[in-house]
């Protein structure tokens, strides 16, 4: 296999937990843009037990607590249960929440090396100590699972069965086109 020539190939594993993180992060946002009326945003469905506004708020307060304040030192003080329990809040809101989680991504990764990786995450996960890049590959996994979700539930509530991009490879940034042989 060929090995890549981009400019900006993912040349470690904290650069590629970034691209990962901040792609899923952005087809959140795209997400949120998708719902035609705000209230679907918070529109109950039967079998699910997470409404849209409900997983973004999640996912935005986890990633400021974990990279954000475990990692980054933001000083974000997560408050879990509202996560989980405040309805109704605007898009705009949401948005800055989703903002809000890219900033802190940022500064959790930028406080780390490749090296740290193996180190323990500075706080116990379900009563375990787990490495950090582990746990970062954990988050990474988790903020897609949740996209999915978001993504199914804007699907009935809307009735759209159109999708967002979502989880687009050409946003890795080792993704490049190729030169394609002409016919003549």
């Amino acid at each position: 296999m060929a090995r890549s020539s981009s400019t900006e190939p993912a040349r470690d594993l904290s650069s590629a937990l970034r691209t990962l993180f901040e792609r899923e992060l952005a087809a959140v946002r795209r997400e949120v843009d998708a719902y035609a009326r705000d209230d679907q945003l918070w529109q109950s469905v039967p079998g699910m037990s997470n409404v849209g506004g409900t997983l973004v708020l999640h996912l935005a307060g986890n990633l400021q607590h974990f990279l954000g304040t475990r990692l980054g030192r933001t000083g974000y003080v997560r408050n879990r249960d509202a996560e989980f329990s405040r309805r109704n809040v605007s898009r705009p809101e949401l948005i800055a929440e989703i903002d809000a989680a890219g900033e802190a991504i940022k500064a959790g990764l930028a406080a780390l090396t490749d090296a740290q990786l193996v180190d323990d995450y500075p706080e116990l996960i379900a009563d375990r100590t787990v490495t950090i890049g582990q746990y970062l590959m954990h988050l990474s996994t988790h903020l897609a699972f949740h996209l999915g979700q978001i993504d199914y539930h804007r699907r009935v509530v809307t009735g759209s069965n159109q999708g967002v991009g979502a989880v687009r490879t050409s946003e890795l940034s080792s993704a490049r086109p190729i030169a394609r042989a002409r016919s003549v």
